[in-house]
């Protein structure tokens, strides 16, 4: 399953725990990540999925900075054998004005093996 593979590669890369794939309702950290898969398509045995990935931080610097390290993450998810390719769509400030939390999000299209 490419969530697991991807929720592993962030928690690698990012050097934390705190990557999730739902907004943990306990306990939350100031800063966290969550990876959303929103959609996806099968070819001949390559799967291509599109990913949102939310970066949360105390303010919207915190937040933005986040997301850069979390782009970076997202762009080296390459190495990993299941993923044959990691294409940056776009990102944006996604405040969550239900929670007034702040949040980056960005979106991803992956490339991968089942």
């Amino acid at each position: 399953m490419i969530e697991t593979v991807i929720l592993a590669h962030l928690k690698t890369a990012l050097d934390t725990d705190n990557v999730f794939m739902e907004v943990p309702r306990d306990n939350l950290p100031a800063q966290f990540v969550v990876v959303e898969k929103t959609g996806g398509d099968r070819l001949n045995h390559i799967s291509t999925s599109t990913f949102a990935v939310q970066s949360y931080g105390e303010s919207l610097y915190d937040a933005a900075a986040l997301n850069e390290l979390t782009k970076a993450a997202m762009d080296s998810l390459i190495e990993e054998t299941e993923v044959s390719k990691s294409a940056y769509q776009t990102d944006y400030n996604f405040t969550d004005t239900e929670t007034k939390r702040y949040r980056y999000q960005a979106v991803y299209d992956i490339t991968h093996y089942e």
